[in-house]
């Protein structure tokens, strides 16, 4: 089974305590309709496991097949330098069917962050290291494709499906309440 070999820092984004007892840790791609639908699922887990649990987001743009993954991903990172990440991720993917630079411009203007500073942060490539950073943390952790989860540090094979997710976390925290 493969393993999560770059472990989660600071400069990961993290939703969750780091004393939870379950991490998550997402490989996602903007434009990827299957992360589009894990999604609401990973919310719905969020809501579910509470305190329990922590949520860890990495970016995995698959660029040859989703041209607009990488400007996406830089402008969730524009948004983090500006302690708006998760509030653009959402944005992104709510409205994945308009993804385009449009929709990034709109969003950031909707978060209140300057959607000039973002046309010259993409034309730049100024968030563009972090991204890279975050895709080959993810070939050296064996992901070949998105969404790729981790749960505690192992790669989950299974259906991103609520149920099967639940059940994989839930056992994933059993284990771990006990070995405390």
């Amino acid at each position: 089974m493969a393993t999560l070999r770059v472990p989660v820092t600071s400069l990961d984004h993290i939703e969750g305590s780091e004393d939870a007892l379950v991490t998550l840790v997402e490989y996602g791609d903007f434009q990827c309709p299957h992360c589009a639908a894990a999604h609401p699922v990973v919310k719905r887990l969020q809501r579910h496991f509470g305190a329990k649990l922590r949520f860890v987001f990495r970016h995995f743009p698959l660029t040859e097949v989703h041209p607009l993954a990488a400007p996406a991903a830089e402008a969730a990172e524009f948004a983090a330098a500006h302690k708006r990440f998760w509030e653009m991720h959402d944005g992104i993917f709510d409205n994945q069917d308009r993804l385009g630079l449009p929709l990034l411009f709109t969003l950031a203007g909707s978060l209140a962050l300057s959607a000039p500073a973002l046309e010259q942060a993409l034309a730049k490539g100024q968030y563009k290291a972090k991204v890279e950073q975050d895709f080959m943390g993810g070939v050296r952790s064996g992901v070949n494709g998105t969404p790729g989860f981790f749960i505690n540090g192992r790669r989950y094979d299974g259906d991103y499906d609520y149920a099967d997710m639940e059940d994989a976390i839930e056992a994933t925290a059993r284990n771990a309440a006990t070995a405390r």
